[in-house]
């Protein structure tokens, strides 16, 4: 069942927290062994929730739903240890924002997820639900993971580049990174401020709208039943265009001529030329504030950090100047504005979410720079499991809207779903 599924059946008395709770931690049973997709997991914890949820007599909006929480969000009754050894057996004394706001809504926290190592490079233990032997994407693994193998019906992540998007595509789960700054990160490691925020995974878009507004603290307002009127859609192919495998590229170009006969109006954009380097701004303002936001594990624990992260962010951000940053970041405002004018003509952009399906091997976690452009914009974005590649895994296709237009892009995204059913 769906997260809305859940609670409409608790409403109508046809189930409870409990009996959603048992049937998940089956299925956790069932798919663990294959997936490893938690990091904390105390089954009898769950359960005490779930029972003191069927007691509490009043229905939230999220009532009895089972929810994956990422291992570097706070949670006052589990361990938050970000990925690393550095950190194990660290306790949150409270909740972050967002689990907070979960548990006030009637959500059920049924454990952490695998983070990658600080949400950064280095992959944790989780295996992709489809096929063991490949990567589940990353930074959010195991939230994409948990949903992806129906284990829960939602699960909370973070991007910072790519990582809710990349996972949620290469799981066959819906995606969701909302515009920046509107979802509360206190209480979330804190890897690059000016570009982090919470990720959402589901299993429809419903979901994810009926999660945002819970996270939004504000009465949850559903979609439309009407899939209204067709949306208009640039088909912006990306500076990262050449990085995609042709078997995307072609679904992709599919895609957007199936949408054109469904009635939308699909016509080609062509970012400018300057966009081209917004992947460097991003590496040097992600990677700028990621090493001093480590400074305390840099320096009292060196040899604790993987190769891969000292090798890479941590080192180009200690060799990042504060001229080369401020540049950075002044060039990406100057982008962003340029892309506010951009959607005048448009109330969504289709784009790729990731180069192709989850690649073989667990020693990475797939390319990173089709999400990491918009991530840089602060625009919102969705990805849809829309498209099964050549060796039958998911690939997801992405869906980015003007900043502070999250909800015009869940509307579009199910007119979009629904066309290319």
């Amino acid at each position: 069942m769906t997260a809305s599924d859940i609670v409409r059946a608790i409403a109508a008395g046809k189930t409870t927290a409990v009996a959603v709770a048992e049937a998940c931690l089956a299925r956790i049973a069932e798919r663990e062994p294959q997936v490893e997709a938690w990091h904390y997991l105390d089954p009898q914890l769950v359960l005490e929730q779930a029972r003191a949820l069927d007691r509490r007599g009043s229905i939230g909006p999220l009532q009895g739903v089972p929810v994956g929480i990422k291992d570097i969000i706070d949670t006052y009754d589990m361990p938050t240890e970000y990925g690393t050894p550095i950190h194990k057996g660290r306790q949150p004394q409270l909740d972050a924002a967002c689990v907070a706001l979960t548990r006030r809504a009637g959500g059920l926290i049924m454990g952490k997820t695998v983070t990658t190592e600080f949400a950064n490079f280095f992959p944790g233990k989780t295996r992709n639900p489809f096929d063991p032997q490949r990567t589940p994407g990353g930074s959010s693994s195991g939230s994409g993971a948990a949903v992806g193998a129906e284990m829960v019906p939602l699960a909370i992540g973070t991007q910072t580049t790519a990582s809710t998007i990349r996972p949620a595509a290469f799981c066959g789960c819906v995606g969701y990174r909302p515009t920046w700054g509107d979802l509360r990160c206190a209480g979330v490691m804190e890897a690059s401020g000016s570009l982090d925020t919470l990720g959402l995974i589901a299993r429809s878009i419903d979901d994810i709208a009926l999660y945002r507004d819970v996270l939004m603290g504000i009465t949850p307002e559903a979609l439309p039943a009407d899939a209204g009127a067709p949306p208009r859609i640039g088909f912006c192919r990306s500076p990262m265009w050449d990085q995609c495998e042709p078997e995307t590229k072609q679904l992709l170009e599919n895609c957007a001529s199936r949408l054109a006969q469904a009635g939308a109006a699909v016509s080609d954009v062509e970012l400018p030329a300057e966009f081209a380097r917004i992947e460097d701004a991003h590496r040097w303002i992600s990677s700028f504030e990621f090493a001093r936001n480590r400074a305390w594990e840099i320096d009292h624990h060196w040899d604790m950090i993987s190769e891969t992260l000292r090798n890479n962010r941590i080192r180009n951000g200690l060799d990042c100047s504060e001229k080369t940053y401020r540049e950075a970041r002044a060039f990406a405002e100057r982008c962003r504005l340029r892309l506010d004018d951009l959607f005048a003509g448009y109330d969504i952009l289709l784009t790729p979410a990731v180069a192709g399906e989850a690649p073989p091997g667990l020693e990475a976690t797939g390319n990173a720079s089709f999400c990491a452009i918009w991530t840089t914009m602060h625009v919102p974005a969705v990805t849809l499991p829309l498209f099964t590649g050549p060796k039958g895994l998911p690939v997801g296709a992405q869906l980015v809207a003007r900043r502070d237009d999250d909800r015009r892009l869940m509307m579009a995204a199910r007119w979009v779903q629904r066309a290319c059913a």
